[in-house]
C-alpha cells in the first residue's frame, strides 16, 4: 500500500477505500526532536494497544476520534483527516518544559488545569504559541482553537477519571486534532505514553517517555504497567 506520511513512531499507508486509511505504530524511539533514537522491541505493539483503549474510552464519552478500529497488534485503521499543525497540551502537574520555563519545581499540581498551543514544525521544535501567533500564521480558525480547548479539557476530564481508577496521575499530554473534508472537527494522531505524562500515583514513579528521555530504565516496562492498569492486554 501506498505510503502517505512517515512520522518518527508511526506510518500512514493508503487502503482500497479513499475513507480509511491503515496507521502502524513503530517500534522507533526518539527524545530531544530527534537526537536520541533507538529501536524497542514491542514499542509499536504497547502504543497501539493503549492508544487504541484510549481511544474506545473515548469515544464511548462522545469524543470524536480518527479511530476506526484495530486490525493487527500494531495497526489501527483511521479516518483521513487535514492535520491542524497546533499540537494541544493540557497540563495538570508541573513537568517537563513548563517547570523549566516558570522556574517551578517538578509534581506541583495546579489549580486549574494549563492549556497551551505549540506549531507543528520540526525545523523550529515546535514553538510555543498564542493566540495572534496562531492568527497571524493563518493555520487555525478562532472557532476551531475554542473548539479544540474545549474539547482537551473533556479528554482531560475523562483520562483523569480512568488515571485516578489505575492508580496513575495524569501529568499532562498533547493532543493533535483534524478536520474531516465536512468540516468536522476530530481527535486525531495518538493517545499513548509517547504523547502523555503518566506517574504511580503513590511514588511519583515516570511510567511514559521520560523513562527513555532520561535513562530511566526499561521503556517498555513502563508502557506494560501503564497498559495492564488501564485494563488492557498486548496480544489480543
Amino acid at each position: 500500500m501506498t505510503l502517505l506520511y512517515e512520522g518518527k513512531a508511526k506510518q500512514l499507508f493508503m487502503t482500497d477505500d479513499d475513507k480509511v486509511l491503515r496507521l502502524v505504530y513503530k517500534n522507533d524511539a526518539t527524545a530531544f526532536n530527534g537526537e536520541k533514537h533507538d529501536v524497542l522491541q514491542g514499542k509499536g505493539e504497547l502504543n497501539n494497544a493503549i492508544s487504541v483503549l484510549f481511544f474506545e474510552v473515548l469515544e464511548a464519552e462522545g469524543v470524536q476520534t480518527h479511530f476506526i478500529k484495530k486490525i493487527s497488534d500494531t495497526e489501527q485503521l483511521v479516518r483521513p483527516t487535514r492535520i491542524i499543525p497546533i499540537e494541544v497540551v493540557v497540563r495538570n502537574i508541573t513537568a517537563g518544559s513548563l517547570a523549566r520555563r516558570l522556574g517551578w519545581e517538578e509534581g506541583k499540581s495546579l489549580p486549574e488545569p494549563i492549556v497551551e498551543w505549540y506549531y507543528k514544525d520540526d525545523a523550529l521544535g515546535d514553538p510555543l504559541v498564542n493566540d495572534d501567533h496562531i492568527a497571524a500564521l493563518g493555520v487555525a480558525k478562532t472557532e476551531e482553537l475554542e473548539e479544540m480547548r474545549m474539547r482537551a479539557l473533556h479528554v482531560n476530564k475523562i483520562l483523569l477519571d480512568l488515571c485516578h481508577k489505575a492508580n496513575l496521575l495524569l501529568v499532562d499530554f498533547k493532543l493533535e486534532f483534524g478536520v474531516l473534508e465536512d468540516g468536522t472537527l476530530l481527535l486525531a494522531d495518538e493517545v499513548s505514553p509517547d504523547t502523555c505524562r503518566f506517574w504511580d500515583a503513590k511514588t511519583k514513579e515516570k511510567l511514559d517517555k521520560d523513562i527513555y528521555r532520561y535513562g530511566l530504565g526499561s521503556l517498555q516496562a513502563g508502557y506494560e504497567n501503564i497498559l495492564s492498569r488501564i485494563g488492557g492486554v498486548v496480544h489480543d
